[in-house]
């Protein structure tokens, strides 16, 4: 049914980019943008005003047939009848042994039947053969394809985007937070979704790949600063989100990650449900906090996180904050250690003060 991919990926954007002198880097097999000269100024454009970027790299399947619900329903943790069609869902694929998390993954609800669900820009294979696993086990027709090399993703993201798309779109109707429309533009059909991994206002863009350097251009032209992945991961970790990685992946279960809400417990059935639900029972061993440094240096993944000389556990994710001004991270700890405790964490051998917190680091 879908053929291996092959392990290294260019994004139909990739001339564009490097034209407007965007660097490029490998990321999950993927030549994307990591800047287009400062991080810091395309991270704070994001927080004021509008910016563009291209995340191509994440995987699109399109899930269609009869029983797609079924399917879905059955391999995805959060539970689809929440939403409905012209709606998006973020949700989990599990691992049937110890709950941990697969792939956190977007839904778009785009048509009777039709899914698009976006696997993150690595675990597309994986994603693909869990999927297979869940329509083998529904009665009636459920086919799925990889159609990610035909179509580009652009995020418009900012407190501005919603100028820049009526500019782009005038007169079309704009998906609210978690809607998806269809938008004809020059005779191009795209699919918008009020999604994102900012925290602020804006959308995702699924444009063909013939068209996606005009709409770049065009998006760019009504006054989006373009903006690499460098900026997303800072804007990401501010709003305290997890990456597949860092904080979700193999040994995590969303219950760790702080995630209960995006498991659907009314279901009857899902991937991994038993193993989730005894965790539930017995509460997790550990948790994902904030950490909120005193000053502006900051700590990277691996770095050890200290309660009275002793390790106490490690940070996922870590950077300055330019919202904050101080550093920042995540970290998995005891869940015994409350939000508002002093902590320690091991910078290159100088212990550095935070206090635990609960993410976001910065408001909507």
């Amino acid at each position: 049914m879908c053929e291996p991919e092959p392990s290294h990926h260019h994004s139909p954007l990739e001339s564009v980019h490097r034209s407007q002198g965007g660097k490029l880097v490998d990321f999950a097999g993927w030549a994307m943008p990591i800047d287009y000269g400062s991080v810091l100024e395309e991270h704070n454009s994001c927080r004021e005003n509008a910016v563009v970027f291209d995340v191509s790299h994440l995987g699109t399947v399109r899930v269609s047939g009869d029983s797609a619900f079924d399917a879905l329903q059955w391999l995805l943790t959060n539970d689809l009848r929440r939403i409905e069609v012209g709606r998006a869902q973020y949700t989990h694929a599990l691992d049937a042994t110890d709950a941990h998390v697969v792939d956190d993954i977007i839904v778009w609800w785009t048509g009777d039947h039709e899914f698009l669900v976006l696997p993150n820009a690595a675990n597309t294979g994986p994603f693909l053969a869990a999927l297979g696993e869940a329509a083998d086990r529904v009665d009636g027709d459920c086919e799925f394809e990889d159609i990610t090399t035909t179509r580009a993703l652009l995020a418009v993201q900012g407190p501005l985007s919603v100028d820049v798309l009526r500019a782009l779109f005038p007169g079309a109707e704009m998906p609210g937070r978690f809607g998806v429309v269809r938008i004809t533009w020059q005779d191009v059909e795209l699919i918008v979704a009020g999604t994102g991994y900012t925290g602020e206002d804006g959308v995702e863009i699924h444009v063909p790949a013939a068209a996606a350097g005009a709409l770049w251009e065009a998006v760019a032209t009504a006054g989006a600063r373009p903006a690499g992945l460098g900026a997303r991961d800072t804007l990401r970790l501010e709003m305290g989100y997890p990456l597949h990685g860092h904080e979700l992946g193999a040994g995590v279960t969303p219950l760790q990650a702080g995630l209960g809400w995006v498991v659907g417990w009314d279901k009857e059935d899902f991937r991994g449900r038993e193993p989730l639900l005894a965790e539930q029972k017995t509460g997790p061993a550990r948790l994902l906090r904030g950490l909120l440094l005193s000053g502006r240096r900051f700590p990277r993944e691996g770095y050890d996180v200290l309660s009275d000389g002793a390790v106490i556990g490690s940070v996922t994710s870590g950077n300055f904050s330019p919202t904050r001004g101080r550093g920042i991270a995540l970290a998995f700890l005891p869940p015994d250690v409350q939000v508002g405790s002093e902590v320690a964490v091991d910078i290159r051998g100088r212990s550095a003060n935070a206090t635990v917190v609960n993410p976001p680091f910065v408001e909507r």
